[in-house]
This record gives structure tokens, sequence and C-alpha cells, in this order.
């Protein structure tokens, strides 16, 4: 049981990003799928995160209005569209899942018990 994050890169400010995360099998439709950014010296931070359904996004204060996640059920697969890109940005991005629940986000990392690796976004001024 694994995601597999990617997409990230080195992007100048203003710029955009496409993150992909691919899940797990047959729960993935029925799991909250997060995701979540660690620079250097922070804790991880809630980005963003889809109920079940897709229906519903939530996101953090820091990039509401610039990002958008979806999912893709049939497919297995979370994205995140990232624009307008800041140096603030700059982070290991991680796709993770909370197999335990369908429509309730939670903004804490210890709610998801699955995870992915992590993909680097770099933001240059």
């Amino acid at each position: 049981v694994q995601l597999q994050a990617s997409g990230g890169g080195l992007v100048q400010a203003g710029g955009s990003l496409r993150l992909s995360c691919s899940g797990f099998g047959r729960t993935f439709s029925s799991a909250v799928m997060g995701w979540f950014r660690q620079a250097p010296g922070k804790e991880r931070e809630f980005v963003a995160a889809s109920t079940g359904s897709g229906r519903i996004p939530y996101y953090g204060d820091s990039v509401k209005g610039r990002f958008t996640i979806s999912r893709d059920n049939a497919k297995n697969t979370v994205n995140l569209q990232m624009n307008r890109l800041n140096f603030e940005d700059t982070a290991v991005y991680y796709c993770a899942a909370d197999v335990t629940q369908h429509d309730y986000v939670f903004r804490q990392t210890g709610a998801y018990e699955i995870w992915g690796q992590g993909t680097q976004v770099t933001v240059s001024s």
C-alpha cells in the first residue's frame, strides 16, 4: 500500500506546476486525499485535501485562491495544480491518504495513515 507523487521541479516565481499522486487500490475512492508540504527547518504543513467524492476541496490559508486540488477516482489519482507560485511555496510536497474518513477532512498530519515519498518544488525568485 503506497502512494507515488510526481511533478515537482524548479519554476520561476509567478509560474505554475502540477503535482500528481497515484494511489493504492480499491479503497482510494473512499479515502480523503491530502497534500502537505515541508520546507527546511519547518513543520509539515497542510496544503489541500479532497473528500472521497471529490466534491468538497479544502485549502490551507497560504495557498487558497492559487492552488486547486482535484481527483480522478477511476484512475486512483489526485492532482494539485499550483499557480502564481512564490518563493515561500518552496518545499517537499507529500500526498497522503486518510483511509478512515470519506467526507471529513483533518488538517493534522497524524490523521493520515498512508504517505507518498515526496516531490521537491523549488521556486526561484
